[in-house]
C-alpha cells in the first residue's frame, strides 16, 4: 500500500528542509490504519543522558505526529496548534536506534480536536506517548506565514478524488 508523504515546512524545527538544526522528519498517511507515521533515529547530538534521547526532544516529535493526525485527509485548512499536551515516558529512547512515531485522531471538530501520539522502539514497545488538545489556528498566526503556507501548498500532495462510478479518469461537469 502507496502512503502519501505530508506537507513540509522550511523552517520549522521538526519538519522544517531549510533548518540547519531541525530534525528533519518527513511523515506519511497511513489510510488504512488511519494514523500518521514518520521513522527516524536520533543521534547523540539530541540525548539527555548517554545514550537517551532528551524528553524535550521526544515531547516536539510526540507534538508534531499527533497533531499532523488532524491532516489525514491532507486539508491544510485543518491545521491547528497544542493548547494542552500530556506526556507520559514510558521506557528509555534510545540515541543511534530506529524508532518510529504514530499520531491519531481520537476526536475531531472544526475548532478543537484531541489526538494521541506514540514513540515506538524496534521491539514494538511503546517508549512514550501523549494525549493532546489541539485548537484551530489563529488567524492572526496563519497571517504570518507568507514563504511557510506557499511551501505546505507547494508540497501538499494532490490526490485524485475517484468519482461515484468508481473510476478516477471520467471527468464530472459539475
Amino acid at each position: 500500500m502507496k502512503k502519501l508523504r505530508q506537507p513540509t515546512s522550511l523552517n520549522c524545527f521538526a519538519c522544517g528542509k531549510n533548518n540547519p538544526f531541525g530534525l528533519h522528519l518527513e511523515w506519511f498517511n497511513d489510510d488504512e490504519k488511519q494514523q500518521v507515521e514518520t521513522t527516524f533515529t536520533l543521534g547523540d547530538n539530541y540525548c539527555s543522558y548517554p545514550g537517551t534521547v532528551h524528553g524535550g526532544i521526544i515531547a516536539t516529535i510526540l507534538d508534531e505526529t499527533s497533531g499532523r493526525a488532524v491532516l489525514l485527509n491532507n486539508n491544510f485548512n485543518n491545521l491547528m496548534v497544542t493548547l494542552k499536551m500530556e506526556v507520559t515516558y514510558k521506557h528509555n529512547t534510545p540515541t543511534n536506534t530506529p524508532l518510529r512515531a504514530v499520531g491519531r485522531l481520537i476526536k475531531g471538530g472544526t475548532s478543537r480536536a484531541q489526538v494521541e501520539g506514540e514513540i515506538i522502539l524496534p521491539d514494538g514497545t511503546v517508549s512514550a506517548k501523549c494525549v493532546s488538545l489541539l485548537y484551530k489556528l489563529p488567524d492572526a498566526v496563519r497571517a504570518k506565514w507568507g514563504p511557510e503556507a506557499e511551501e505546505w501548498a507547494r508540497t501538499t500532495p494532490q490526490v485524485e478524488t475517484p468519482c461515484a462510478c468508481g473510476t478516477s479518469d471520467e471527468k464530472s461537469d459539475k
